[in-house]
């Protein structure tokens, strides 16, 4: 029954370039299958929109084909859109096809035009709202890819009746990754008559097209996907050339910590988990173990710490520091296993180390899915040594199936894992500072000493299973976030290129 002069839901436009389980190759997809449900479950009116690349596969889903189609003029010629929207768990997702610059492209990024092709994307996402006849509160714009949707709210877009009252969010996912591309892509946005952004401190970016710049110069509210995270990319250290923007934009800045789908995400009914088990009956959980020994070639060895790793191979994941402390920790009698793709360096380091030591080692090198959650749900100690981690989701999924974490004082990692202190029954992992190889290898140590005292090792794995690493509370801080956006819109003037010259 409604409720008599309640005002209407709040309309929320998420636009990304990933989404699990149709396009995804990080963190970014995961959140986008996850927030959408979260603020659904908190009466927000949510559609997400997409790109249909060619590798989309829709069988497995119900859609609505061909919702609409229109003609969007775009780099000299009219570009034809068809829009398909597929419901899940209460919200809509919008997938934006096109021939020329969307379907015809198997993969997700990569190629020449991508500057070209994701202005498309944000062109079409954004004409949405006017071929649909469902306009907005706020458009909610994940990583560069949709940095050019707050630039055309506040300039070209400012005077549209159907985005008149409408408030932008911009949330970086990973601030390396800024969308870099010659000035041409400014004629192709329109946006040519307000030239490039200068930068403060180094003149050949003045010359550069930067889509992540754009999202923080013009988005009402920006936020990044951890508290300290947001603060590290004020620094130099972390700011990757766009410090001085974000210094500027500070007092709109955010940061909102990352959830896992918690449903998705439980090792009591996760269906690739060998044995199933919670907090509750956690002496389930030791068969596990067996399995991931026995499914990677190891000696099954219930006393053995096992330590596990399910990351991208790249140095900005600690894999340099893993490699130069592995002898130390296998001098503990510790076993390793590590799954993950990446740098062809860390791949063949690992496959020599685990043919060096097969009895203590194993690599599996390759993406699957099912057997990260074998590893989550066997693996004693989760290590993540990251030398930079926005905010890291492996860290909350190992707590929820009772891995205890190793982890670097960075982003995320320092917003979650506290350091245990055994004197006083406090922590749930094990936390170090200095990115160095030295200073990992004492928390491991720490780790593997503590892992020799039964009753204590449980309390730790207690803890961690106990943290609520649900979305609601994210969930909760995003619809507050969209508010003062809308407040921003309303109230503030929009910022100028001019004004940072």
């Amino acid at each position: 029954m409604a409720v008599p002069n309640q005002p209407p839901p709040l309309r929320v436009l998420m636009v990304a370039a990933e989404f699990d389980p149709f396009a995804k190759t990080g963190g970014l997809a995961d959140v986008m299958a996850s927030l959408p449900r979260a603020l659904t479950r908190r009466g927000l009116d949510v559609r997400v929109a997409i790109p249909r690349y060619g590798s989309v596969d829709l069988t497995a889903v119900t859609r609505r084909p061909g919702i609409a189609r229109f003609d969007l003029p775009f780099n000299g010629r009219d570009e034809r859109v068809r829009l398909d929207a597929v419901e899940l768990d209460g919200f809509e997702v919008l997938l934006i096809d096109n021939e020329h610059y969307v379907s015809a492209r198997p993969g997700i990024y990569g190629y020449p035009d991508d500057g070209h092709r994701f202005t498309f994307f944000a062109r079409a996402a954004l004409e949405t709202a006017r071929v649909l006849d469902w306009r907005p509160d706020v458009i909610h714009c994940h990583d560069w890819h949709t940095g050019l949707i707050p630039n055309w709210l506040r300039t070209t877009h400012s005077h549209a009746t159907e985005f008149a009252d409408t408030a932008s969010v911009f949330t970086i996912h990973n601030l390396e990754y800024q969308g870099h591309f010659d000035a041409s892509v400014l004629e192709t946005a329109g946006l040519a008559p307000d030239g490039l952004i200068p930068h403060p401190t180094r003149a050949d970016l003045s010359d550069v097209f930067v889509f992540m710049a754009r999202g923080i110069l013009f988005a009402d509210k920006i936020n990044t996907v951890s508290p300290r995270y947001a603060g590290e990319i004020l620094t130099p250290a972390f700011g990757h050339d766009l410090d001085p923007l974000l210094r500027d934009r500070e007092s709109d800045l955010h940061g909102i910590l990352n959830g896992i789908d918690t449903d998705a995400y439980n090792p009591a009914t996760d269906p690739h988990v060998t044995n199933h088990f919670s907090r509750a009956t956690l002496d389930r959980r030791a068969p596990n173990k067996t399995a991931l020994q026995q499914t990677l070639g190891l000696p099954v060895r219930p006393d053995v710490p096992l330590l596990g790793m399910v990351t991208r191979l790249a140095e900005h994941k600690g894999l340099d520091l893993l490699l130069a402390s592995l002898p130390h920790i296998l001098d503990r009698g510790a076993q390793l296993v590590v799954l993950g793709l990446g740098e062809p360096r860390y791949e063949e380091a690992l496959r020599e180390m685990a043919h060096a030591h097969p009895d203590q080692v194993a690599a599996a090198i390759r993406f699957d899915n099912p057997l990260a959650s074998r590893i989550y749900a066997g693996s004693d100690i989760f290590l993540m040594p990251s030398r930079h981690e926005p905010c890291g989701l492996g860290q909350l999924i190992a707590m929820r199936y009772g891995s205890v974490p190793v982890v670097r004082a960075t982003g995320g990692l320092a917003d979650t894992v506290d350091d245990v202190d055994p004197a006083n029954d406090t922590g749930v992992g094990f936390v170090f500072n200095r990115y160095d190889p030295i200073d990992f290898f004492g928390a491991v140590a720490r780790a593997l000493e503590l892992y020799r005292f039964p009753e204590t090792w449980r309390q730790i794995v207690r803890r961690g299973m106990t943290r609520d690493s649900s979305w609601d509370v994210s969930a909760a801080a995003y619809q507050r976030l969209y508010t003062n956006a809308l407040t921003t819109r309303r109230t503030q003037p929009s910022p100028t290129l001019a004004a940072l010259s």
